[in-house]
């Protein structure tokens, strides 16, 4: 079992029910996991890189780099929650303004780590 299978999300952790499927990312599921591999790999480097007593000045590099292609990721997830789930929402025939509230709500907090990180 892989560790996001079994790490639980905001959703689970407030007692709320994570969402069902599909979500605002799955027709993108094979960039998004070939896009996560590749920065596991700068991840993975970092490793070898102190390892092999690299120079501190080079290995913080490839930590920005790391960093903002993590970011660069969550962005993107972002973009498409609120193209998808929150738009979603707010289009349903008979949604109740507090469902949107909620998926609202739901993106700023999101938004909110992503800027304390």
């Amino acid at each position: 079992m892989t560790e996001s299978a079994t790490t639980t999300g905001p959703a689970e952790s407030a007692g709320q029910a994570a969402p069902a499927g599909p979500h605002g990312y799955s027709h993108e599921k094979d960039l998004h996991l070939k896009r996560l591999r590749r920065i596991e790999g700068q991840i993975r480097g970092l490793q070898r890189m102190v390892e092999e007593d690299v120079y501190c000045i080079d290995i913080l590099t490839q930590v920005s780099a790391g960093t903002k292609a993590l970011q660069s990721f969550a962005l993107q997830l972002l973009q498409e929650h609120l193209r998808h789930c929150v738009a979603e929402a707010a289009a349903k025939q008979g949604t109740a303004s507090d469902e949107v509230d909620a998926k609202v709500e739901e993106a700023t907090a999101a938004i909110a780590r992503l800027l304390r990180t």
